[in-house]
C-alpha cells in the first residue's frame, strides 16, 4: 500500500495548508512583473539606446529580428508559467480548510487579476495567442492553436470587471498589505486596456470611478514632488494605484548599476536616454524647444520642465551620491577637473561611458547598494496616468475643454514645476493635431522610463513616425559641434506592431501557424 511521504508536501496534501496556498499567490505575484521587464519594455521604445551590445530589444528596433529571437521566446515562456500558476491555484483553492470567505474570494480576485495581467501583456505583444482558464497538460499544449486577440480582451475586460467587488480600496489596506491589487488597481487596470483599444468612452468610464468616486474605490492623488515618487523613502503614496514590490537585501534589482553616471559607481553605460526623449521636454514658458526663441543649442538644459532633471543626468546636471554629498555630473568632452568628474565625459559609442550623452536618473534608489542592488518598488498603475488617460479619451471624444485640461494637464504640469500662465492655462488658440501632440507628449515626458511608451506608441499606430531613422545623442560629436548618430532604427508598418510567435512553440506545435505577419512560420 502507497503510503505518503512525510517530510515534503505532496499533491495529496499540500493544499491542506493556508500557508501553502499564500506561497502560491505569491508566487503569482513574482511571476505577473518586474524591474526588468519595465526596463526591457522601455528598450523597445524610442527613449532609450542599448549601446553595449546588441540585444534582443536592439535587434527588434534596427528590424533585424526573426522567429528565433530569445526575447520573443522568453516573454511567451515566463507569461505562461504565472498563467499556469494561477490556473492551479484557482484550480485548488477550495481544497483548502478553514479559510475566511471574505479572504478566499480576495485571493482569488488577486489571481485572477494577474492571470488577466500575463494575458494582456501576451495579447498585446502577439496578438492571436493559446487561450486557456484550466490547467492543460503537455498534450494538450502541443495541439492548442491560437485565439483572437480581440476575444482574449473580452476576458480580460470580463475578469476585471468580476472582481472588483471582492478586493479592498486602498484606504482599508492594512500596512503590511501594502502592494496587493486593490479595487483601485482593478479599475486602472479596465481603463488601460480599453485605452489600448481604442475605446475612448470606456476610458472615461473607469478613469472617472478613480476620479469622482475615491470613497468606493481609493483615495488618490498627485503626491506632491515628482521626484520623490521614485524613491524608497516615499513609496505606497496617495499617487500609487499599484506597484511591483521589491524587499531590501531579499528581493532586489540592479538595472543602474549599468545605466548611472560612472562617477557615482556604475560599472559601465549599457542604457542611456536618447536626444530625441531631452528634446521632447518643453521648455518652463510651455513653448517646444523649435517654438522658444531662447532655446539654446549649445547651453540646452536650461529653463527646462523639472521632469527631464528628475528624470535623466545631463551636463552640468546634479547627483546625489550614496553618501549624501551632492556632486555635478561633467559629460560634455573638455570639462570636468578631476579624475572622477571626468569618469562621465562622453568618449564615443563603444567606451564605457554614455554612449549618447545621459545617464538614468529616475528610479535611482540612494538607499541601494554600492553595485546599485535596490529594494526600491517598481511602479506600474499611478494616478497621473488615469489623469492622462482621461485626458486623452475626453480628447478623442471631443470633449476637451478648459475644465478638463485644468483636472487633468494643468494639475499634472503645476506638480511638475511650471508657474507661467502660458504652461499651465488652457491652450485654445491649437489645432485638433496640434492638441493631441501636446496630450501625447505630455505623457511621454510624466511617464519616461516607465515602461509604457512602447505601448503607446503602438497603439496609436505611430511606429513609422516614432521608431524609423537615426537614433541621436547629445550634441557631443566632432568637437562638440554636431549631435551624435547611433543606430538606423527600422520600423516595418506591415510587421512590426506584433512580435513573431517563437521558432520553438511553432516547431513544437503547428497549429500555432500561421505566424504573425512578416515572420516565416
Amino acid at each position: 500500500m502507497y503510503t505518503p511521504p512525510t517530510d515534503r508536501y505532496t499533491e495529496a496534501n499540500f493544499w491542506e495548508s493556508f500557508d501553502n496556498a499564500e506561497q502560491m499567490v505569491n508566487m503569482a505575484y513574482n511571476q505577473m512583473y518586474s524591474a526588468d521587464k519595465m526596463w526591457n519594455d522601455e528598450a523597445l521604445s524610442d527613449n532609450v539606446f542599448e549601446g553595449r551590445s546588441n540585444t534582443d530589444q536592439r535587434s527588434i528596433r534596427n528590424g533585424t529580428a526573426d522567429p528565433s529571437l530569445g526575447l520573443f521566446a522568453s516573454e511567451w515562456e515566463t507569461a505562461y508559467g504565472g498563467i499556469k500558476t494561477c490556473n492551479v491555484f484557482l484550480a485548488n483553492i477550495d481544497q483548502v480548510p478553514n479559510v475566511d470567505p471574505s479572504l478566499k474570494a480576495q485571493r482569488i480576485a488577486e489571481v485572477r487579476f494577474v492571470r488577466a495581467f500575463l494575458y494582456f501583456r501576451l495579447a498585446n505583444y502577439y496578438g492571436a495567442v493559446p487561450f486557456f482558464t484550466q490547467d492543460i497538460t503537455l498534450e494538450e499544449a502541443k495541439t492548442i492553436s491560437r485565439t483572437p486577440k480581440a476575444t482574449v480582451l473580452e476576458f480580460i475586460h470580463s475578469e476585471l470587471d468580476a472582481i472588483i467587488d471582492a478586493l479592498p480600496s486602498r484606504d482599508g489596506l492594512v500596512a503590511d498589505d501594502n502592494g496587493r491589487i486593490t479595487k483601485g488597481a482593478a479599475v486602472a487596470f479596465q481603463a488601460r486596456a480599453y485605452l489600448y483599444e481604442s475605446n475612448w468612452q470606456k476610458v472615461v468610464d473607469y478613469t472617472g470611478r478613480l476620479i469622482n468616486d475615491q470613497a468606493t474605490y481609493g483615495s488618490y492623488g498627485l503626491y506632491l514632488n515628482y521626484a520623490d515618487l521614485f524613491t524608497a523613502a516615499h513609496e505606497y503614496n496617495e499617487e500609487v494605484i499599484l506597484d511591483y514590490a521589491y524587499v531590501p537585501s531579499l528581493k532586489m534589482w540592479g538595472k543602474l548599476y549599468d545605466a548611472a553616471p560612472l562617477s557615482a559607481g556604475a560599472r559601465l553605460n549599457a542604457y542611456a536616454p536618447v536626444q530625441e526623449l531631452v528634446d521632447s521636454y518643453l521648455m518652463l514658458n510651455g513653448k517646444t524647444i523649435d517654438e522658444d526663441p531662447d532655446y539654446n543649442e549649445d547651453n540646452p538644459y536650461v529653463n527646462r520642465d523639472p521632469r527631464m532633471a528628475a528624470t535623466i543626468v545631463f551636463h552640468g546636471g546634479k547627483w546625489t551620491h550614496f553618501d549624501g554629498h551632492e556632486a555635478t555630473i561633467y559629460i560634455k568632452p573638455g570639462t570636468g577637473g578631476t579624475d572622477t568628474e571626468k569618469a562621465d565625459v562622453y568618449a564615443g559609442a563603444s567606451s564605457n561611458q554614455t554612449s549618447t550623452g545621459y545617464y538614468i536618473k529616475k528610479y535611482y534608489d540612494i538607499t541601494a547598494t554600492l553595485t546599485f542592488d535596490a529594494g526600491l518598488n517598481i511602479i506600474m498603475f499611478r494616478y497621473a496616468d488615469v489623469l492622462l488617460m482621461y485626458a486623452e479619451a475626453k480628447f478623442e471624444l471631443g470633449e476637451m475643454d478648459a475644465s478638463v485640461w485644468s483636472q487633468t494637464i494643468r494639475a499634472i504640469r503645476e506638480r511638475a514645476g511650471f508657474k507661467t500662465d502660458a504652461a499651465l492655462e488652457y491652450p485654445t488658440s491649437l489645432s485638433t493635431e496640434a492638441m493631441r501632440e501636446t496630450i501625447r507628449n505630455e505623457r511621454r515626458s510624466e511617464l519616461a522610463l516607465e515602461g509604457l511608451r512602447y505601448y503607446d506608441i503602438v497603439r496609436w499606430k505611430a511606429g513609422t513616425q516614432y521608431l524609423n531613422g537615426y537614433v541621436h545623442g547629445a550634441k557631443f560629436a566632432n568637437s562638440n559641434s554636431s549631435y551624435i548618430q547611433l543606430d538606423n532604427r527600422r520600423f516595418d508598418e506591415s510587421r512590426d506592431y506584433l512580435w513573431s510567435v517563437p521558432r520553438a512553440e511553432l516547431d513544437k506545435n503547428g497549429n500555432l501557424a500561421p505566424n504573425n505577419p512578416g515572420y516565416a512560420n
